[in-house]
């Protein structure tokens, strides 16, 4: 499988690139960036040190050499400021995401191609490539709030001194402001989280309020993320690679699931070798319900702005 990284020089595309390179499941991961050289170094560090990792062909390519790419991973975009909402990014990475559309379908792509967005506003941009690209809209994700999600699994495990693979709690929407916790069904180890001495509501606010603020508190300490939204993008595409058929936060066009229709947000989703398999409805708390269909709207009302 071949994977190209549209902002293969940048922070996130680079970090992007070494994950699915010692995750060694995709063979060919090409990087792509309007700074050649900075892709070139990239590639050229990456293959360095695949003689420990993966058998796998890494290089810095242009669109031309992308018409056979399986998967379209596209990070390019600009940089949040700390006090900046994702939203905020839409006048500002919506020229540029749309030029990339552009030269990918002039280059070509595969009627059996996926395509990725990282870029922010992700929900946004999805939405824009479904509109934009000659593919199925299952063909195209967003990530989404799977990065979200991995914060509140960490951040509740930290704090409550836990097993971080053994917690499982989803965050929904918007992968910006008017995301949300669904508290109904986290678990720890398949037991109810809620349930847990400590998951006070008081606990509950805390945490959700902390992993909402983290983008902006990586930024402001950082520069902005790397590795943990790496992990996040490997996970997805190991899941297409390999038809692994799992239920993942990301955001895609929903057109009907939870009294949400026509706007790309995340809802579980399965996801595997044709991309996003199916939505999957579960039974929410009320406020859940009202707050994920209230994120629809916002992305509706942004989108609505948007110059297309």
């Amino acid at each position: 499988m071949k994977v190209t990284v549209v902002g293969g020089g940048g922070r996130v595309g680079s970090c992007a690139a070494f994950a699915l390179q010692t995750g060694g499941i995709v063979s060919e991961i090409q990087l792509i960036d309007a700074n050649h050289e900075m892709a070139e170094g990239e590639s050229l560090d990456l293959l360095h040190g695949s003689a420990f990792t993966t058998d796998q062909r890494i290089y810095a390519g242009d669109h031309q050499r992308a018409a056979d790419t399986d998967i379209f991973l596209i990070t390019a975009g600009l940089r949040r400021k700390p006090d900046e909402s994702r939203l905020d990014l839409i006048s500002r990475n919506v020229a540029l995401f749309l030029q990339i559309l552009g030269s990918i379908q002039t280059a070509g792509y595969s009627k059996n191609a996926k395509v990725l967005v990282v870029s922010n506003p992700v929900d946004i941009l999805t939405h824009l490539a479904v509109e934009r690209l000659d593919l199925p809209w299952q063909q195209i994700i967003g990530l989404g709030t799977m990065l979200d999600t991995a914060r509140f699994c960490s951040l509740i495990a930290e704090a409550l001194d836990l097993a971080p693979t053994q917690v499982r709690a989803l965050i929904l929407g918007e992968h910006g402001d008017s995301m949300l916790p669904v508290w109904s069904a986290a678990t720890i180890e398949g037991l109810p989280l809620t349930s847990l001495n400590g998951c006070t509501p008081g606990f509950q606010n805390a945490i959700f309020q902390r992993t909402r603020g983290s983008g902006a508190e990586v930024i402001k300490q950082k520069g902005g993320a790397g590795w943990a939204v790496a992990v996040a993008i490997r996970d997805v595409i190991h899941a297409m690679a390999l038809d692994q058929r799992r239920l993942l936060p990301v955001s895609s066009l929903v057109q009907g699931a939870y009294g949400v229709r026509d706007i790309c947000l995340s809802v579980p989703s399965v996801v595997g070798s044709s991309g996003v398999h199916q939505h999957v409805e579960f039974k929410l708390w009320p406020k859940e319900q009202s707050a994920l269909q209230n994120s629809g709207r916002v992305l509706k009302e942004t989108l609505a702005k948007v110059q297309r």
